[in-house]
Parts: C-alpha cells; sequence; structure tokens
C-alpha cells in the first residue's frame, strides 16, 4: 500500500486578514441594513408627526385670523365703543392727505 502524502497549504497573515475581513463583513452588513431601515422608520414617523403638527397649528392660526376679522370689524368696534359710552360722530372724522 502506498501511503497518501498530506500536502499542507499555507496560508499567509495577509490571506487570513482578508478572510477575516470578508467574514467580518458578511455578518455585519445585514445587522447594518436592518439598523440603518429601522432609524429611517422612526424618522419617517417623526416626520409625519410633525406634519400632523403643523396642519393642526395651521388651522388654529386660521380660527384666530377669522376671529381677528371678526373683532376688528367696523359693527363691533361701534358695538365696543358704545358699550364703553362712546357713539359714533361722522363729523369729527377728519381725513389727512399726504402731499408729496
Amino acid at each position: 500500500m502506498a501511503k497518501r502524502v498530506k500536502k499542507q497549504i499555507k496560508i499567509s497573515k495577509f490571506e487570513k486578514l482578508l478572510y477575516t475581513l470578508a467574514i467580518f463583513l458578511l455578518v455585519i452588513s445585514p445587522v447594518s441594513i436592518v439598523f440603518s431601515k429601522a432609524t429611517l422608520a422612526k424618522v419617517n414617523f417623526e416626520v409625519e408627526k410633525q406634519k400632523k403638527e403643523i396642519e393642526t397649528q395651521k388651522k388654529t392660526n386660521e380660527s384666530l385670523a377669522m376671529t381677528i376679522d371678526e373683532l376688528a370689524s367696523l359693527t363691533k368696534i361701534q358695538a365696543v365703543a358704545e358699550e364703553q359710552g362712546l357713539r359714533y360722530n361722522n363729523n369729527n372724522i377728519k381725513t389727512v392727505v399726504e402731499d408729496n
């Protein structure tokens, strides 16, 4: 019987480093993808939350603007003036004109 001689292949330190790096990247890649997608989902959730708050604030602002317009109307001003004992006299109103 002939003995089989096993030939050992030597791996250099550089090759070991490359293999280790490749395995490390194969393990880390899926983890980093999952982490980045989770972070993106969280950011998207915050963006939608902020959009909803902005819409709510816009509605509040529109409501307040309408209230201001109602309170600044001539009839409302006259009603408040009458409550305070004042009356509207057109003869007391003077028009100021600017000359150029």
